[in-house]
């Protein structure tokens, strides 16, 4: 076994205890001198850009790393019993009924780590356009497999019961995870491939196997992480997705495993970036995935598919 791999298996559980605490109308038929030109809409209807999933403005620096995205949102309480194959949650969803249905995320914390410890993306995903739902898990010692089932029945109760499933688009939907989440997240889109994007952060799990996975995947690591180690865990998960379409390798610098449980800029600019670009088919996100981000204060390593669209 990797020595980075061994050290992992004997701090993992003392270090985690610690972390615990559009459509237009047809144009009308123009005279041959002039340009056609389209049919007003009615009053009162809304008018969908090109890709019919775009939601809220173009994205601009400041608003991609803003701590509330353009979206207004409301919190559901989703308590213990709500729902099948999970224990409960949180819905963070966009209050605008006028835009059309919403991509759907669910997240995971990592091994005995409480929901409190990745509540932060939860509003912060929600208000540039998802509904999103942290989890609880059944148990603080789920194991990543374990954490991927929950991930796919928070997914199913968000379409199928939840007060927010009349918001969500059932085919766009994506997981994330920390830490054995992160692994949870591997786990969910190697058995559901239908899932449309993936960010496991930090990433832990005893599986290497990913090259079934069929879902874009960006995963993070941390340089400093001596729980997850990046080069035996996060970037060898990354080099096993042998079969996805698109894939990222984030590292942050000067940053632990635990990093990812508190409010990051650079954390969620990436995530969201990611979302956007493969749940909405947002290709106005493309410029911050492509060209790829080059190393600095706060990024360690970066390396992917750069996606064209």
């Amino acid at each position: 076994m990797n020595r980075h791999l061994t050290h992992a298996f004997r701090v993992l559980p003392a270090a985690a205890v610690l972390a615990a605490g559009a459509a237009l109308a047809p144009a009308a038929v123009a005279a041959p001198t002039a340009p056609a030109r389209p049919a007003a809409l009615p009053a009162g209807a809304v008018q969908l850009a090109a890709n019919p999933y775009e939601r809220g403005p173009a994205p601009t620096e400041a608003s991609i790393t803003a701590e509330k995205g353009p979206f207004a949102i409301e919190k559901i309480g989703v308590p213990a019993g709500s729902g099948t194959g999970f224990n409960k949650g949180t819905i963070y969803a966009p209050t605008d009924r006028g835009q059309g249905t919403f991509g759907a995320i669910a997240v995971s914390p990592g091994f005995v780590s409480p929901q409190a410890l990745i509540d932060w993306y939860g509003p912060r995903l929600a208000s540039q356009g998802f509904v999103v739902m942290t989890l609880e898990t059944n148990s603080l010692f789920d194991v990543p497999a374990a954490r991927g089932a929950q991930l796919l029945a928070a997914l199913d109760y968000l379409t199928g019961k939840s007060a927010a499933k009349e918001r969500i688009d059932a085919s766009r939907l994506a997981v994330m995870g920390h830490s054995m989440g992160g692994g949870g997240t591997l786990e969910a889109i190697k058995k559901r491939t239908s899932l449309k994007a993936a960010v496991p952060l930090a990433p832990w799990d005893t599986n290497y196997d990913w090259k079934s996975v069929r879902t874009p995947t960006m995963i993070m690591g941390a340089d400093n992480d001596f729980i997850a180690p990046a080069d035996s865990m996060a970037h060898s998960y990354y080099a096993g997705l042998t079969g996805v379409p698109e894939k990222a390798y984030l590292e942050l610098r000067n940053a632990g495993h635990m990093t990812f449980n508190s409010p990051n800029t650079t954390i969620a600019k990436y995530a969201i970036a990611w979302m956007k670009r493969f749940v909405d088919n947002d290709t106005r996100y493309e410029r911050f995935l492509c060209p790829e981000p080059e190393p600095g204060t706060s990024i360690a390593a970066y390396e992917g598919t750069c996606p064209t669209g």
